[in-house]
């Protein structure tokens, strides 16, 4: 789990959008902290900071402490908008994080040990059908990464879920399949010899 990322901010009391355009023209995101059962405040983040943290990627899956005016609240952002122009932030929503809050979270998936597939050895193309996993997960240990182990898989072979160790107290948000993470398909020169064989054996056999 990487380090929780502070970010500061202040407490802002305009609301609407008069407050927010004039809050924009600071070089201030407006935002709100709700959730844990207390009131929604409102607070405005340096936009340099709002920014970075989006584009660094994992924005929407990992906790942040925001210190608004010496007072630290955990939450993790729960949704963000962008100007449909400038791609630039105007808003963040953040949700409070309990001490034993659990949570549904996109992970992203990485891979391991594909020098000892059999399959990619031998040409075959990683296929990656989900790039990340939504998953329920303790609020304040969310894995980084799941990471998806490669090796001993041949060609046809696909790689569900269940074959993926996960986290102590972390468990897929979707229980009622054993969904495919990835599969390993052959090259297209290896389809191209399978199917003129084929090809072949029908023709004999006519």
């Amino acid at each position: 789990m990487a380090a929780t990322k502070v970010l500061s901010a202040q407490a802002r009391e305009g609301v609407g959008k008069g407050a927010a355009r004039s809050l924009r023209r600071q070089g201030l995101v407006p935002a709100v902290i709700y959730g844990d059962k207390k009131e929604p405040l409102t607070i405005a983040l340096p936009y340099k900071d709002v920014h970075k943290a989006i584009y660094s990627g994992g924005f929407l899956s990992h906790t942040i402490d925001i210190d608004v005016d010496g007072t630290k609240h955990h939450v993790i952002p729960r949704d963000y908008q962008l100007d449909p122009v400038k791609d630039m932030p105007v808003h963040v929503d953040f949700l409070r994080v309990g001490a034993n809050s659990v949570l549904n979270v996109e992970v992203p998936v990485s891979f391991i040990n594909e020098e000892k597939s059999p399959g990619l050895k031998r040409g075959g193309t990683l296929n990656v059908v989900r790039h990340a996993v939504e998953l329920h997960v303790p609020a304040n240990d969310i894995p980084d990464t799941i990471v998806v182990d490669l090796e001993g898989t041949d060609i046809g072979d696909a790689v569900h879920i269940s074959a993926v160790k996960l986290p102590k107290g972390v468990t897929p948000v979707i229980q009622d399949r054993d969904f495919t993470i990835a599969t390993i398909v052959a090259p297209s020169a290896l389809k191209s010899e399978e199917g003129a064989a084929g090809d072949a054996e029908e023709g004999a056999s006519e």
